[in-house]
């Protein structure tokens, strides 16, 4: 839903310039959308609606939304599509889209021209982390963009609960030898975030830099190559999602006994702080954090 004219004149003001309320949805694409849905249905996502007219499901968990995108053009999936899922696009909730692309925009971000269909919203973005897109909505309360693009899936549960208490906690971002300070004045400037104090830390992984989103509803974390057992990727990507759970340890046991497997190394292993799932479909894989529950 669209700011009043108020809001709008403020959109530039400090803290949080853009009127950031999270995460929106995450979007995957991939040739295997099947096969990706059956993991996500084991770390408890269900499918809700598809798109109108593209080979697109939309998955949730109590306020979490996933996009599988297997039609390749079209929303974020601008590569070739291919077996692996790869996040191709986050979108964000903001006061005002169309002020939030401006301001993007006027402060230096590339913008990804529109590829609007018939009968289909059209949804502002700007260039992300390799071929990845950040989007802008702005209608996600009575009116959401769903309402449009989507139809729900007769017999599905429109707002399936959450399994252990998961809710949005952030995404790993892979990015490029020395380019740390480069990522975190990008997301500065552009969306508001903030670096966290080294000591201040969350989850199982002590490296890379932590970055909070502007209205404290999310974290980015920033990795570059570590040449150790935990091996990272030399390309820019938005590598996995991270999930909040009041309880790690209750959340790994009921996702095992939906069939999900973690990594247990002596690098990486479950405890209390967090836990890792194994990579599937040739790499994907979820990252849990000890985190208090989500707000309503």
């Amino acid at each position: 839903m669209s700011a009043s004219l108020t809001d709008r004149e403020a959109i530039g003001a400090a803290p949080n310039p853009l009127g950031l309320d999270g995460i929106e949805f995450i979007e995957f694409a991939t040739s295997r959308p099947q096969a990706f849905g059956q993991v996500l249905e084991m770390m408890g996502f269900k499918p809700v609606a598809r798109h109108r007219s593209r080979e697109v499901l939309l998955y949730r968990q109590g306020g979490m939304n996933l996009i599988v995108n297997a039609h390749g053009a079209g929303l974020g999936a601008a590569a070739p599509l291919g077996e692996t899922p790869v996040i191709t696009a986050v979108a964000l909730r903001v006061r005002d889209a169309a002020a939030a692309y401006r301001r993007a925009l006027e402060r230096g971000a590339w913008g990804v021209p529109p590829r609007v269909e018939v009968m289909e919203l059209y949804i502002p973005a700007i260039h992300g982390a390799g071929t990845s897109r950040i989007y802008f909505v702005d209608r996600w309360r009575e009116f959401s963009i769903y309402d449009v693009d989507f139809t729900p899936i007769p017999g599905a549960e429109q707002r399936p609960p959450a399994v252990a208490g998961l809710h949005g906690f952030g995404i790993v971002q892979y990015i490029g030898l020395g380019r740390t300070e480069d990522w975190t004045a990008f997301y500065a400037e552009l969306l508001g975030f903030s670096a966290l104090p080294d000591e201040e830390r969350f989850g199982i992984l002590p490296t890379g830099r932590v970055l909070r989103s502007p209205d404290g509803s999310f974290y980015l974390q920033l990795i570059e190559p570590q040449f150790d057992a935990l091996e990272i990727d030399q390309d820019e990507t938005l590598h996995r999602v991270a999930l909040g759970t009041p309880d790690v340890l209750a959340a790994v046991r009921e996702l095992r006994a939906r069939g999900m497997e973690f990594v247990e190394a002596a690098a990486v292993h479950t405890e209390a702080r967090g836990a890792l799932t194994k990579p599937l479909l040739g790499g994907v894989s979820f990252e849990l954090v000890q985190h208090g529950a989500a707000s309503a």
